[in-house]
């Protein structure tokens, strides 16, 4: 009980406030009686922040095609494995499973992360729950669905959706796409247009959230210049 509560007092930051506050709450009931949380509304985000909006949208993706999966959950708990340790990642799964007995309220929560999480924040977000749905090795429309009404309520532009699900959904057009450009774009326009991705997806733009969302932000990286590295090849790029 006492380790629940410490990482929400904890972790929470702007959060514990709004509709995910909402969420929480209910989720931890008995469990914060005695414990002062702080509910200040700040706005930048933590890696707190992250990983409970991550929780919450997390549940939305397993809850989306009617059943959670072993491998939907094992993708998760690894995940938070990796970012904070195997016993904070036991607590977090366990909250995990009582948020999923909840309906989520996705507008009102999507609308509370995009007014206090900036938006390399929200990209990196989008780009875990493309994995997510890819845990099971296929994509089912319900997820993909959802995970679409969500980058638009994040306020997520088409371009950047289309270029993090390229590196997920196998596309004929996929490198194109990765780099946000047509296939009928010149060799000028397509260094261009990385260089440009390159400034927008670097590692260090998500460095404040932890060196494990650093780590799924330098893997994107390294999806960028092998879509570049196959578009110079084709095209004989020099």
């Amino acid at each position: 009980m006492a380790g629940f509560a410490k990482w929400i007092g904890g972790s929470l930051g702007w959060a514990f406030g709004g509709p995910i506050g909402g969420i929480l709450g209910f989720v931890f009931g008995s469990m914060l009686d005695g414990t002062t949380i702080s509910t200040s509304q700040s706005v930048s985000t933590t890696s707190g922040d992250f990983s409970v909006s991550l929780l919450v949208l997390s549940a939305a993706i397993m809850k989306a095609d009617g059943k959670v999966m072993k491998s939907e959950l094992d993708f998760v708990k690894r995940f938070f494995i990796q970012s904070f340790g195997e016993d904070q990642a036991n607590e977090k799964m366990k909250i995990l499973r009582e948020i999923l007995k909840q309906d989520i309220p996705l507008n009102d929560v999507c609308l509370q992360i995009k007014q206090h999480m900036e938006y390399s924040s929200r990209l990196q977000l989008l780009h875990y729950l493309f994995g997510l749905s890819a845990a099971d090795n296929q994509f089912h429309q319900s997820e993909l669905d959802v995970i679409q009404t969500i980058a638009n309520l994040l306020g997520i532009r088409l371009a950047d959706y289309t270029s993090i699900k390229a590196m997920f959904v196998p596309d004929i057009d996929n490198a194109y796409k990765i780099l946000e450009v047509s296939p009928d774009a010149s060799n000028d326009e397509i260094k261009k247009a990385y260089r440009r991705m390159a400034v927008k997806y670097h590692p260090d733009k998500v460095s404040h959230l932890g060196t494990d969302v650093q780590h799924a932000a330098k893997e994107k990286f390294q999806q960028l210049n092998s879509a570049f590295t196959d578009l110079k090849k084709q095209r004989g790029i020099v």
